[in-house]
């Protein structure tokens, strides 16, 4: 199983950045998704989650309304696109594969890719 995530950069406040991750080795479209956030010296935050068909999408509290999670899966791809970014938005971001048998939101991980940093600041 490999996820890698990309798109992270510098941008100012107020700014739109999309994060792209990438899966194989392992049926995507039969995965409940996530993304995840860490900033420096803090713990792991839930960002998002998308259900295996994509119809069914949550949001943390401190994204929801601007960040918009969906996926491919003709492409094997999770995207996050966030908008209206803060500084607090600083962090580095991931994705990660929800384990068979939990619901898409639940917190569980079986694997995570390596993070893209998002950095936000004027």
């Amino acid at each position: 199983v490999q996820l890698q995530a990309y798109g992270g950069g510098l941008v100012q406040p107020g700014a739109f950045l999309k994060l792209s991750c990438e899966a194989s080795g392992f049926t995507f479209s039969t995965y409940h998704m996530a993304w995840y956030r860490q900033a420096p010296g803090q713990g792991r935050e839930w960002v998002s989650a998308i259900n295996s068909g994509g119809n069914m999408k949550d949001y943390g509290v401190s994204v929801k309304g601007r960040f918009t999670v969906s996926r491919d899966n003709a492409k094997n791809t999770l995207y996050l696109h966030m908008s209206n970014l803060k500084p607090e938005d600083t962090a580095e971001y991931y994705c990660a594969r929800v384990p068979r048998g939990h619901y898409y939101t639940a917190t569980a991980v079986d694997y995570r890719g390596q993070g893209t940093l998002v950095t936000v600041s004027s």
